[in-house]
């Protein structure tokens, strides 16, 4: 059975899941409403609480990707100027009748 025709039969299911509840609740229309505006406002305050906290933790682990980028660049910056610094000094201590190579 294909994707695409599975979905009517899930909106069908879940119809004549909903009307028998409602027909069997074990409370009134009025209770019944009132307990299902509850539960809806229940779980729309635990998905923005979820939704908050991972908004923080994203916000965190980039945070310290930036600054784990951030060190890392000045480390291979330091390394590289390292590198020229021996670099000039070998070329400096080569006897004056060598040819010296030039800086780059």
């Amino acid at each position: 059975m294909a994707e695409e025709s599975k979905f009517p039969y899930f909106f069908l299911g879940f119809g004549i899941g909903v009307a028998v509840g409602i027909l069997f609740a074990p409370q009134s229309g009025e209770q019944t409403r009132t307990l299902i505006r509850t539960k809806t406002g229940e779980g729309a305050e635990y998905l923005k609480q979820k939704g908050e906290a991972l908004y923080e933790s994203a916000t965190e682990m980039v945070e310290k990707g930036k600054t784990t980028l951030a060190r890392q660049k000045e480390q291979l910056a330091a390394a590289v100027e390292a590198g020229k610094q021996a670099y000039r000094e070998a070329v400096a201590e080569k006897a004056p009748g060598e040819p010296q190579a030039s800086e780059g």
